[in-house]
């Protein structure tokens, strides 16, 4: 065991180094830089970036346009003439029973569409429906309920 190991290690601030102040300093002159170049000018750093000249990468790769919103609900369609095989056995269509059947998962909305002629009287409770299954609907003498 040695002396310098058993001190207490104290950090200070250690001054930077006077570059350029004479010959007699050792760096004196060009002060380390070297002889000309941009690297050698006051001022004269590259960006990170940079790649001689040729066009850099960012500007290479293609851009992704547009965006999608963070929270953005997605929407669970049901067309009407597939809509049989998600009553139940009284004619109903309701949010719970697509989440109990599992087709439906936590914080997705219904839309009913289609332009399929029903004859069945149905009732349907959704969160989005078309204007041309609502009158389909209605026609049959079903019933709808939008839930928002």
């Amino acid at each position: 065991m040695r002396i310098d190991e058993i001190t207490k290690n104290i950090v200070t601030a250690k001054s930077s180094k006077r570059v350029g102040r004479g010959p007699g300093s050792g760096s004196g002159k060009t002060a380390g830089r070297g002889t000309k170049g941009q690297k050698s000018r006051t001022g004269g750093s590259i960006p990170i970036h940079f790649e001689g000249g040729q066009t850099p990468l960012v500007k290479r790769i293609p851009k992704k346009r547009g965006f999608k919103a963070l929270k953005r609900s997605k929407i669970f369609i049901i067309n009407l003439h597939h809509i049989n095989q998600f009553l139940d056995k009284d004619n109903n269509l309701t949010i719970s029973l697509l989440r109990e059947k599992g087709y439906l998962k936590e914080g997705e909305l219904v839309k009913l569409l289609g332009s399929a002629k029903f004859i069945d009287k149905i009732d349907v409770t959704v969160n989005k429906i078309s204007q041309s299954a609502r009158k389909n609907i209605e026609a049959a003498g079903g019933k709808i309920t939008i839930i928002k």
